[in-house]
């Protein structure tokens, strides 16, 4: 009878990833977008490195920084975002943990990078939003649902 016990509980622990087939799936959506967006941050890095005078900067705003400046940071953000979008489709615990951060440090460069160029920026904050939220979501974060 014990062991009749313990096989319903353990078919109770494989459960959740039948009743849930889409978890795993938010991981591979955050590691898409995680690419995606870092693409993206090289391309904004590159165009701010390469041509000064594209971007139309905002008299008076809080954040005033050279724009070169915020195009090696934005490439450099761009191209560890990318690596680790990648590192996400391992599987490894760390990818997850690292993408969570990342995410939050492409959100708050692009907040910062608001004045240069405002629809590029808020695209990308909701792509990093919706990478944290999906990294939150996936498998291993609800243990007990």
């Amino acid at each position: 009878m014990a062991s009749t016990g313990s096989q319903p509980r353990a078919a109770h622990r494989t459960a959740p990833n039948s009743r849930h087939p889409f978890e795993t799936g938010w991981t591979v959506f955050a590691a898409v977008l995680m690419i995606f967006g870092g693409i993206m941050a090289i391309f904004q890095g590159i165009s701010a490195i390469a041509k000064d005078d594209v971007f139309v900067t905002t008299r008076n705003y809080v954040f005033q920084f050279d724009l070169t400046g915020w195009g090696w940071i934005h490439l450099i953000l761009g191209i560890v975002i990318v690596l680790a979008g990648f590192a996400l489709f391992t599987g490894a615990a760390w990818a997850r943990a690292v993408g969570i951060v990342l995410a939050g440090l492409g959100a708050l460069a692009n907040f910062m990078w608001l004045p240069y160029y405002p629809l590029w920026s808020i695209v990308l904050i909701a792509i990093d939003v919706f990478i944290i939220w999906a990294l939150c979501a996936g498998p291993g974060m609800r243990e007990n649902a």
